[in-house]
């Protein structure tokens, strides 16, 4: 009885591995499926050259780039444990972290997928700007349309799916892309486990949104699966026609928004409107051409649209933050101190935690279409306290003027 016992201890154990295998999941390590996580990969100034050099592996391809300043170094959060922690010194490089394991499993894998990224400098496509949207990420998924979306910062990765396409003029992975130091200045992921319906909503949410991709390059996407899923693929990669906002509501809980680039509104009034007029904090690119300032809920917004029926409380732009009793830089600019992360917190009643790709840049009384306001892209708001605080406590610090 004992030796069935342990036998069948050990055939349960191996097929968890199997089931594990066989859906694409947001990881936190090699072992540690979650329904999401967010991490926060903070800026040079702060934790300046945080891997050592025997740590700065290139596992998805390239080479360690000698980039002058840079920090991999990072805290997260995840479904498992909503409040924000301390990670290692090294994300996106092995499966030992969030991002190096989620990723991993995809890259090294058999799924289907779609990256997009305005951000690709020629390989494999050309940068695109407005009215192409301001967005990164990756959509994994398998036979049945189960499987997960992360959405990403960093301009210029990842610029493959998997290892059976790998980028021809440079590297991908974090830390080893030649020409970009995108690890300089702070950067944000977030992970979401998704079933077949989500994985729909968020491709028609990337269509809306005019992200950059190709479906007929494998090396970015790897189409299969569900035949409705097989057509919303074929339809990405061009311009939409849209001038609304979309939203869903996933099996998570978790809210998609979707802005078009015919949206010509300021995004983040946006997404404080689309959420009933609440009151936000961000930490994002803000920085010249075009910043928007810190804004009121009495703040005119004449670049709006008849569809946003409420009107936007107060944004307030965070240019400082705080981890670990350290002093962080949460604004925008190419320097050690830079924040390229795109996220936000309500700071009313409601406990949300927003993680975008989109600058608070632009306009919000003249010139409408100017900088991202003429730009395409997506928001996941996640409603949970302990993360709400969590990401509170980082952003919390100065902000720029107000209006």
């Amino acid at each position: 009885m004992k030796k069935i016992r342990v036998y069948g201890l050990i055939w349960a154990a191996l097929a968890g591995v199997a089931s594990l295998a066989a859906q694409p999941v947001p990881l936190i390590d090699s072992q540690t499926p979650v329904d999401w996580f967010f991490v926060f990969k903070f800026n040079a100034k702060s934790f300046p050259a945080s891997c050592s050099a025997a740590q700065r592996k290139c596992s998805f391809g390239g080479q360690v780039q000698p980039y002058k300043d840079f920090s991999q170094q990072f805290a997260f959060a995840s479904s498992a444990n909503p409040q924000l922690q301390q990670g290692g010194a090294c994300v996106g490089v092995t499966a030992a972290d969030p991002i190096g394991a989620t990723f991993g499993q995809l890259y090294n894998g058999k799924f289907f997928y779609v990256v997009w990224n305005d951000q690709f400098y020629g390989d494999p496509m050309a940068t695109e700007f407005a009215p192409w949207g301001h967005s990164k990420g990756m959509l994994a998924w398998d036979s049945s349309g189960s499987g997960f979306v992360m959405q990403v910062s960093t301009p210029d990765w990842p610029g493959s799916g998997s290892s059976g396409n790998p980028r021809k003029t440079t590297g991908n992975t974090l830390g080893c892309i030649a020409g970009d130091d995108d690890i300089e200045v702070s950067q944000h992921f977030f992970a979401l486990k998704l079933n077949s319906s989500d994985v729909m909503a968020v491709l028609n949410g990337l269509a809306n949104a005019s992200v950059v991709t190709d479906p007929k390059n494998p090396q970015i996407v790897n189409n299969g699966g569900p035949a409705a899923i097989q057509s919303a693929v074929n339809a990405l990669g061009s311009k939409s026609a849209s001038k609304l906002a979309t939203q869903a509501k996933l099996s998570s809980g978790v809210t998609l928004i979707s802005k078009a680039s015919g949206l010509h509104v300021p995004p983040w009034q946006m997404v404080s409107s689309l959420l009933g007029g609440v009151p936000l904090r961000t930490a994002n690119w803000w920085a010249d051409p075009d910043e928007i300032p810190s804004t009121t809920a009495s703040t005119p917004v004449a670049c709006w649209d008849a569809s946003l029926k409420t009107k936007p409380g107060a944004v307030d732009i965070a240019t400082t933050g705080t981890w670990q009793g350290k002093a962080i830089g949460l604004k925008g600019g190419a320097n050690p101190s830079g924040n390229h992360a795109k996220i936000g917190v309500s700071t009313g009643t409601q406990a949300y935690s927003i993680f975008g790709d989109m600058n608070q840049q632009g306009q919000l009384t003249t010139d409408c279409a100017s900088s991202q306001n003429g730009r395409g892209g997506l928001f996941f708001v996640v409603n949970n306290a302990p993360l709400h605080d969590s990401v509170s406590a980082l952003i919390k610090g100065e902000s720029a003027p107000v209006n």
